[in-house]
């Protein structure tokens, strides 16, 4: 089931190749026809690439033949990286205002050695791609792209043995509800049922579809499993040969429309649409706009793993079909493994049964899957060896669980089967955010775009929420700021299956070319390590208890890993960075947080010029930054955690790169950068845990891009800036903002809105101990849709107008005693302000 990816690699590579910044570059350098000649050879390639992936299970030789153009283009995008490199290289020499200082410091870029190298480079690698486009002849592939890739199909059907369902009782009880319930107007309601794939939503449809109740309640009952395609024409053929049984393939739209008429005029009509796929809005339209003959009552049911197509469907809140209980999975288990009674004789097999089950985390046809494995074999040793191995290494049948969420994987958009792929690096059950997840997307290269001035950030959340409506990731916590979500074990195991040899994974070692590799320093040591690193573009080293001695290991995994983009070093105890990190031209990616013992980073490390990512936070014993850390330009994301006074004389303030910058328990911090207005494009600001900082520099009030905002605990800072109250304009696009543990605060300021009184969506006040009351221009936040209030006791009233809040969805309040008092529902004298609020919760 191992993927090759190379259909989506090549299309990062032309990509670039094609964009406005490669086509300067590539006249700039001189090399815009060998640009051109790389870019044919990839995309003749690439043609016949998804042809070669379904087919390359048939023979080695085509499967080794898809591995060398993968690393033909991952060599491509190093070269195009090594020329993005020097552009930013030739940028800092032009910016550099003390000339002779800069160019020692890049003293290793000397332009004509740079452009003889890149030549010679360039054209081994058109020589290397020649020679795989000329051996794919042999192999007689056809040229394919995405949009006529024809994926396996499923075929689904009514019938169900009713006896064999376990625990669906509740859902069964809520979709017969909404069957048999009388609704008004003429609108047919659809309810669509949504879930990961094999959790059981086309069997709880049948279930219902084939209750007596229902049977007697609808003159017709209509089942069809909907193709991929989402053709009206063949849907129309499906609908009528359920629901009388006709045969029309020959029949022509018009003649079809007429039939269906016919068929469902004046009926009161059921119709269950099974796996439904389409994201297209005009093509359910169309396809309902048929079915508007039926009667009064009518109903259908719309089963899919998406819930963008539930959104579009449905007309009554979506189902979400939970997880069955362990008990009912085990119950289920039992049965399938098992002739009846015969458990009782094998205790020591329903014992090891029990710990398949959990494997299994709720997934029915997870639960079928290795039932019925295991159903021809009493030998303990095999029941053993299912519950101790990972899923996707076990054999699977068709309609077994893996290749059921296979069929979601295949339906990805190729720009998102890289990154889904990806987070199988991580351990099951790891718990992720935007934050930490869309930097590594974006060092890996991942993040693509159809428009040229999309922000990566926006591109990674967009790719999160898409993932999250095809039910790849699951949401677990919503957070203020952030909210966190995972992969289900059954889909970070097919994670594991398609991706293999590209990703190591604690003790998951292949033989192939590791890119991304996660490596525990108390479980393993060097010897473990994979043999090739030399296309490793992702380490993530684990010392949770910050004992080992890390310097040496990762400085020999650097020195074998060329091309790193990611070095994930968080938690290791180390005094020193390894000193041939300089030479990673390519990384883009650093953590070094909660690292107890080292006091500053190496001067050369700004020698980085394509790093994005530069988290120190909770590095309690840094002195100081390095100090040419201005020359870091294209830094991104920059979390600090230092025992200086001050910053602005390390040129942070120059970094008008920067996107997202926390300041984390800096306790000698007193002042801010002055400067701190130069972050023209910064979209997140934090500072926490900062118990000397003293107060804000005035220029925050020109950051007009700023979107997150949170101050929390800083003893000693005074946020009374009254001058800025009548100078801010309100051209601000502060989204969410967060205040808390602020003692000397007595009342909100409104320069800390930073002019986005109608942009604010999400307000976070706690730890405010001395606030006695809301400020008037409460009444004026009319975009607000969430308000929490925590541990303000002497707060005593809500601002008056804030019954005009109307975008105000959720209120919570906490730890306020005289404030929670005057909210109680109905009776509280300020209720009257927030009873149009649809999600209240007051503590007393």
């Amino acid at each position: 089931m191992a993927e090759s990816f190379a259909f989506e690699i090549a299309g990062q590579v032309l990509e670039k190749l094609g964009s406005a910044a490669y086509e300067r570059i590539s006249l700039a350098w001189g090399v815009r026809e060998d640009f051109e000649k790389l870019k044919l050879a990839v995309a003749a390639i690439r043609a016949v690439v998804l042809d070669a992936e379904q087919q390359q299970a048939r023979t080695q030789e085509l499967s080794l033949w898809l591995q060398r153009f993968k690393d033909a283009c991952y060599n491509v995008e190093d070269l195009i990286d090594e020329f993005e490199i020097q552009a930013l290289r030739k940028l800092v020499l032009e910016r550099g205002s003390t000339g002779r200082k800069v160019r020692h410091f890049f003293s290793g870029s000397n332009p004509w050695a740079f452009s003889f190298r890149m030549g010679y480079k360039i054209k081994k690698a058109n020589e290397m791609l020649n020679k795989i486009a000329a051996e794919k002849a042999k192999f007689h592939l056809t040229e394919k792209h995405e949009t006529n890739v024809i994926h396996r199909e499923r075929e689904t059907y009514s019938f169900v043995k009713t006896f064999s369902v376990i625990g669906r009782d509740e859902a069964k009880q809520h979709l017969q509800n909404f069957l048999m319930n009388p609704t008004d107007g003429e609108d047919i309601p659809v309810l669509p049922i949504v879930g990961i794939g094999g959790i059981g939503k086309t069997t709880l449809a049948q279930l219902v579809f084939n209750e007596e109740s229902v049977k007697s309640h609808f003159e017709l009952r209509i089942w069809v499993c909907v193709t991929e395609d989402f053709d009206i024409k063949q849907l129309m053929i499906k609908i009528i040969k359920s629901a009388i049984g006709m045969n029309c393939n020959d029949m022509h739209k018009e003649e079809l429309h007429k039939v269906l008429q016919d068929c469902l005029n004046g009926k009161r009509f059921f119709m269950v649409l099974d796996d439904v796929w389409n994201e297209d809005k005009k093509k359910w339209i169309e396809l309902k706009d048929l079915l508007c003959g039926g009667a009064q009552g009518s109903r259908i049911i719309v089963t899919t793993r998406i819930r963008n197509v539930a959104t579009i469907t449905g007309t009554t809140p979506l189902y979400d079909l939970e997880h069955l209980s362990y008990d009912n999975c085990l119950s289920l288990f039992l049965k399938l493994a098992f002739k009846e009674g015969e458990e009782k004789q094998h205790d020591n097999l329903v014992r090891i049964g029990e710990g398949i089950v959990q494997k299994c985390k709720g997934v029915a046809l997870a639960v079928k899957t290795l039932g019925s494995l295991l159903c021809s074999t009493r030998v303990q040793h095999d029941w053993e060896l299912v519950r101790d191995s990972e899923l996707w290494k076990l054999k699977q049948e068709e309609n077994d669980i893996l290749p059921a969420l296979k069929l979601s994987y295949d339906h990805l958009p190729w720009y998102l089967k890289q990154c889904f792929a990806f987070c199988s690096v991580f351990p099951k059950d790891f718990e992720f955010n935007p934050l930490y997840l869309i930097p590594l997307w974006m060092a890996n290269g991942f993040l693509q775009s159809p428009y040229e001035n999309e922000e990566p950030e926006d591109i990674g959340n967009r790719y999160i929420q898409e993932l999250l409506s095809r039910s790849f990731f699951q949401q677990v916590e919503d957070k203020f700021l952030t909210f966190t979500f995972k992969m289900h074990d059954l889909v970070h195991d097919l994670a594991l299956s398609v991706v293999q040899n590209e990703v190591n994974s604690c003790n998951h070692y292949s033989t192939g070319n590791v890119r991304h590799l996660l490596f525990d320093l108390l479980k393993q040591d060097g010897s473990q390590l994979p043999n090739n690193l030399s296309c490793l573009q992702s380490l993530f080293s684990l010392d949770e208890e910050g004992k080992t001695d890390s310097e040496s290991l990762i400085g020999k995994v650097i020195s074998r890993s060329k091309h790193l983009r990611v070095l994930h070093l968080s938690g290791c105890s180390f005094e020193h960075l390894p000193n041939n990190i300089r030479y990673l031209k390519q990384l883009r990616y650093l953590n070094l947080a909660y690292n107890g013992n080292i006091k500053r980073l190496p001067n050369s490390i700004c020698n980085l010029q394509s790093l994005e990512v530069l988290d120190l936070g909770g590095c309690t014993r840094i002195e100081e930054l390095p100090k040419d850390i201005r020359y870091l330009i294209n830094l991104r994301k920059l979390m600090v955690t230092t025992k200086q006074r001050r910053l602005q004389e390390n040129g942070i303030c120059c970094l008008s790169s920067l996107r997202i910058l926390a300041f984390f328990e800096c306790e000698n911090l007193e002042k801010l950068c002055e400067d701190i207005q130069n972050f023209t494009a910064l979209r997140e600001l934090y500072i926490e845990e900062c118990n000397n900082l003293v107060s804000l520099p005035q220029g925050l009030k020109y950051l007009t891009t700023l979107e997150n905002l949170a101050i929390v605990n800083c003893e000693k800072l005074d946020l009374t800036m009254e001058e800025l109250e009548l100078e801010r304009k309100e051209d601000g696009s502060l989204r969410k903002l967060w205040i808390g543990g602020v003692p000397k605060l007595e009342s909100l300021p409104q320069w800390i809105l930073l002019g986005s009184t109608k942009t604010l969506q999400h307000l976070y006040i706690g730890e405010l101990e001395n606030v006695s009351r809301l400020p008037t221009w409460f009444q004026d936040l009319t975009s607000l849709q969430s308000l929490y209030i925590k541990n303000c006791p002497k707060l005593s009233s809500l601002a008056e107008g804030m019954q005009h809040l109307t975008a105000l969805k959720r209120l919570m309040i906490g730890g306020c005693p005289k404030l929670s008092k005057r909210c109680i529902e109905e009776t509280g004298e300020d209720w009257p302000k927030i009873a149009h609020v649809v999600d209240i919760i007051v503590e007393s």
